[in-house]
């Protein structure tokens, strides 16, 4: 008992160290950065998207999309939708694979799929805007966004179909708003942010109690997360390879009966 609990104080303690490097371009903490806290979403779209105007009406994080079965699903960092009933996916890329173009269309394919209702007329679509912010300059053209909109070639014109990909380059820096916003997106530390809208919830996050508890438990939810995910593909080995059945492979890897029905559904 006394070991399991060093133990237990010894992954507190290195919950603790971790939170003190995160910084909002890392995305698990960015999430909490934006979780019920639409005025940061806005003032964070507003520098991005260059719309001072642009009124957020809600910001929901972690939003999983799936509504065609046997599609793959995704889950978003932040889904936002504006006064005008625009929406948008905020995305946080720190591997380049993660910001590949194929992966940014099918975000924004999923959007699609998600606004537009049985009955409805296509031309009912909103204007959707998916946003990767990556860690490192993705077209290495030192340029502070890159945005991405479809082109009638023979027109030489733009399609206007309503659909906009615009990637963040979380490198540049700058006098602009966005190159202070990047700057911040690579901060640990509150006191050295530009913005005190970022700021404030940073410091909030690091070191009011309720905040750190609150990202302590994420850290645990995301351990679990990740037990869960390799046990799952430890099932799945067995049954291939072994050629047994789902409840004869939780017996040899002495899952008990309680997680047996957990795991059951979702194999």
């Amino acid at each position: 008992m006394v070991n399991l609990a060093l133990t237990q104080q010894q992954q507190q303690e290195k919950d603790l160290q971790r939170l003190q490097q995160l910084r909002p371009i890392d995305d698990d903490f960015m999430r909490c950065l934006l979780k019920d806290n639409v005025p940061l979403a806005e003032f964070v779209l507003r520098i991005i998207i260059d719309r001072k105007d642009l009124t957020i009406t809600d910001c929901e994080t972690q939003r999983d999309m799936k509504r065609l079965a046997g599609a793959r699903s995704i889950c978003l960092d932040a889904y936002g939708t504006d006064s005008d009933g625009k929406k948008y996916d905020l995305e946080i890329q720190k591997a380049g694979d993660g910001a590949d173009p194929h992966r940014a269309r099918y975000h924004s394919s999923v959007m699609d799929v998600e606004n537009l209702h049985s009955g409805q007329e296509f031309k009912d679509l909103p204007d959707t805007y998916t946003i990767f912010i990556t860690e490192k300059d993705f077209f290495g053209r030192g340029k502070p966004v890159y945005p991405v909109e479809r082109i009638n070639l023979a027109a030489g014109s733009f399609f206007e179909d309503g659909e906009h990909i615009l990637y963040v380059n979380g490198e540049y820096r700058g006098g602009s708003e966005l190159g202070k916003l990047m700057h911040d997106f690579n901060c640990t530390r509150a006191d050295d942010m530009e913005f005190e809208l970022m700021a404030e919830r940073t410091r909030y996050l690091k070191e009011n109690p309720e905040g750190v508890r609150q990202m302590c438990k994420v850290m645990e939810d995301m351990r679990n997360e990740t037990t869960e995910t390799v046990l799952l593909q430890s099932i799945k080995n067995l049954m291939e390879t072994m050629k047994l059945t789902a409840d004869q492979a939780m017996e040899a890897l002495k899952i008990s009966d309680n997680d047996k029905i957990k795991y059951a559904g979702k194999l």
